[in-house]
């Protein structure tokens, strides 16, 4: 169980990396929690700072979630301490579990006085190597929508929903064998779920009309 823990406490330490913070400051010399948005993700750094910077910061935040999976949950050793009901070995439930730790490290990052980004790119880091099919079609719907719209948020929701639907047509309909379906289903929605609450601002602003659209103009280098 302690070693459970260590796993879930450096994940999460991991996952709570300030990239964005660390971008802005050292590329910008600035606080990127002052400016646009006020959040520290990769959407903001897009419309503060450029679609170069961005793009940096999501493919950092992305690592983060795949460093957690893939090296911080080898650090466990043992037995699962409870009885694992899930069809993913040991092993991958361990890896989920990381997993997530660093999605609830990014968007309460103690490094930033709990406040941290959104989520997106770090559960995308994670669980391209878990689902990494159904993400890479998620992917597909953020870029779209992103490229139709101009709202990273609308992408970042979009992509979100997405990813159980995603699954639920490809196990149902096209009868794919999705490894641990009807574990990470509810788990995806849930995912979903976190994603609309913490989107929950710029849902507001999409409703009203006053959400931010992004430029692929050059005007910030």
């Amino acid at each position: 169980m302690l070693n459970l823990l260590v796993v879930i406490i450096l994940s999460y330490l991991v996952g709570s990396i300030p990239t964005a913070l660390i971008v802005s400051k050292v590329v910008k010399g600035i606080d990127i929690r002052e400016h646009g948005s006020g959040n520290m993700g990769g959407s903001n750094v897009f419309r503060v700072m450029g679609w170069k910077y961005g793009v940096l910061v999501i493919i950092l935040d992305a690592l983060k979630g795949a460093l957690a999976v893939i090296i911080v949950a080898r650090l466990y050793l043992g037995n699962f301490p409870f009885n694992n009901v899930t069809p993913f070995d040991d092993f991958t439930l361990i890896q989920i579990i990381a997993g997530l730790s660093a999605v609830i490290g990014h968007i309460w990052t103690a490094f930033a006085g709990f406040r941290g980004g959104k989520g997106i790119a770090t559960a995308l880091g994670f669980l391209v190597t878990i689902i990494t099919i159904d993400m890479l079609f998620a992917l597909g719907v953020f870029l779209i929508v992103v490229y139709i719209s101009r709202y990273i948020s609308l992408g970042s929701i979009s992509a979100a929903v997405s990813v159980p639907l995603i699954m639920i047509i490809r196990e149902n309909i096209f009868h794919v064998d999705i490894q641990g379906y009807h574990t990470i289903l509810p788990f995806s929605i849930v995912l979903a779920f976190l994603v609309m609450y913490t989107h929950r601002a710029n849902l507001s602003r999409l409703f009203n009309g006053s959400e931010n659209r992004i430029s692929f103009s050059k005007k910030n280098k």
